[in-house]
C-alpha cells in the first residue's frame, strides 16, 4: 500500500509540475502593445512593448515573460554609459528556447536611452538576451555585425529608469570574457561576480 501511495504522489508531481519548455509556446502572438514589470534587487522597472516596431521580437519577449524565463536571472553585463544586458544563464532552459531564433527585422525605432532591443551576433541570432540602452546609442541602428544591419528596438522603459541606472556596473565587460565558458557553471560564475544585480521576477502587467 505504501508503495502505491509513493507512486501516485510521484505521478501527481510530474503531471502538475510546471514544464520548463514547450515548442508550442514559440507560436504565441503578442498583443499590439503590452507592459512588463521587472522586479529586481535594486527595485522595479517597467517596459512597454509596441509590436509594430519589431513584431517577431515582441512575440518572443511576450512568450518568454509569460513562461517565467527571466525569473531569478542576472544582469550579467552592465557597461556604464552604454547598455545593461540580461537573459537566462540556466543552461537547460536557455538551450531549449535557443533552438527557436527570432527572424531578422528592419530597425524602425532608434536605440535611444531607455529603449530595449534583443542582442544578436549575426544573421538570425536574436533569441532571448535583451539590452537596455543607457544613453542614446544611435550607431546601433545601423552598425552591421556579421552583415546584419542594426538592432531593432521593440520597446522602452516607461517607469524605473533610475533603477536600471543603479544596477551594479563595476564588472563592465569582464563578465563577457568568461561568459561562454562559465555560463554552464552557474555557481562558479556567480562566485566570480557576486555583486551582479538580479531579476527576482518578470511578468506581464498589461496587455492592450
Amino acid at each position: 500500500m505504501k508503495y502505491v501511495v509513493i507512486v501516485l504522489v510521484a505521478f501527481f508531481f510530474i503531471c502538475c509540475s510546471k514544464s520548463t519548455f514547450n515548442p508550442e509556446w514559440t507560436k504565441e502572438t503578442a498583443p499590439p502593445n503590452y507592459t512588463a514589470r521587472f522586479e529586481t534587487s535594486k527595485g522595479n522597472f517597467d517596459i512597454e512593448v509596441t509590436r509594430a516596431w519589431s513584431p517577431q521580437a515582441a512575440d518572443r519577449l511576450h512568450q518568454l515573460l509569460t513562461h517565467s524565463f527571466y525569473d531569478n536571472q542576472y544582469f550579467y553585463r552592465v557597461v556604464p554609459n552604454f547598455v545593461v544586458q540580461f537573459g537566462n544563464i540556466d543552461t537547460i532552459v536557455y538551450k531549449k528556447w535557443e533552438k527557436f531564433k527570432v527572424p531578422d527585422e528592419p530597425v524602425l525605432k532608434s536605440n535611444l536611452k531607455g529603449y530595449v532591443s534583443f542582442a544578436r551576433d549575426g544573421k538570425e541570432t536574436r533569441g532571448n538576451d535583451l539590452f537596455i540602452n543607457l544613453k542614446d546609442n544611435v550607431r546601433l541602428d545601423t552598425v552591421s555585425p556579421k552583415d546584419v544591419r542594426g538592432y531593432p528596438v521593440l520597446g522602452y522603459v516607461t517607469n524605473g529608469m533610475d533603477v536600471v541606472e543603479k544596477l551594479y556596473s563595476g564588472y563592465g565587460n569582464k563578465t563577457m570574457d568568461v561568459y561562454d565558458s562559465l555560463s554552464a557553471n552557474r555557481k562558479k560564475y556567480l562566485q566570480l561576480f557576486p555583486k551582479m544585480d538580479s531579476i527576482k521576477k518578470a511578468y506581464i502587467i498589461k496587455n492592450k
